[in-house]
C-alpha cells in the first residue's frame, strides 16, 4: 500500500532514460507518486492493472508513438488524463484532439507542474488554453 494520496500517481513514458529521471525527480519532490516505462508496451501494461490521475507521453517513440498510446489508454481508462510532450515543432491536430495538454519538450519544468496540479487536484479539463496547441 502506497503512502500517496489518491490522484497523485502519475506515469511517465518514454523512451529515453534521462527524460524518465529527470520527470520522477521533478515530480516526487512535490508529493507525486511516479512510475515509469522505458516503451510503449511497458507503459500500456502498466495502464492496464495502476490506475494512475495522469499520463505523460513522449510523442517519438520506436514501436508505437504517443498518439497511439494515448489512444490505448484512453479507450481502457477514459478518466485518466493524457499529457504529451514532443520536440516537434508542430504535432497534428487530430493528435493534440486526443490529448488533454500538449508541452514542447524543454518547457516541462514551467509547465508541468501547473497543468498536473489542475489534473490531480480537480477538473482535468480546466486547462487554460495555452496548454493546447493547434496545428
Amino acid at each position: 500500500m502506497s503512502n500517496y494520496p489518491p490522484g497523485k500517481t502519475i506515469l511517465c513514458i518514454d523512451d529515453d532514460d534521462g527524460v524518465l529521471s529527470y520527470h520522477r525527480a521533478l515530480l516526487e519532490r512535490r508529493g507525486y507518486e511516479v512510475l515509469t516505462a522505458a516503451s510503449a508496451r511497458e507503459g500500456l501494461q502498466i495502464a492496464e492493472v495502476r490506475g494512475v490521475a495522469a499520463v505523460i507521453v513522449d510523442y517519438h517513440m520506436p514501436e508505437m508513438d504517443g498518439h497511439e498510446v494515448a489512444t490505448r489508454i484512453k479507450r481502457l481508462r477514459p478518466q485518466t488524463s493524457i499529457v504529451m510532450v514532443s520536440s516537434d515543432d508542430e504535432i497534428p491536430e487530430h493528435v493534440l484532439n486526443g490529448v488533454d495538454a500538449f508541452i514542447p519538450k524543454g518547457e516541462e519544468a514551467s509547465r508541468l507542474l501547473l497543468i498536473l496540479s489542475k489534473i490531480c487536484g480537480g477538473s482535468a479539463s480546466a486547462f487554460p488554453e495555452s496548454t493546447k496547441l493547434s496545428a
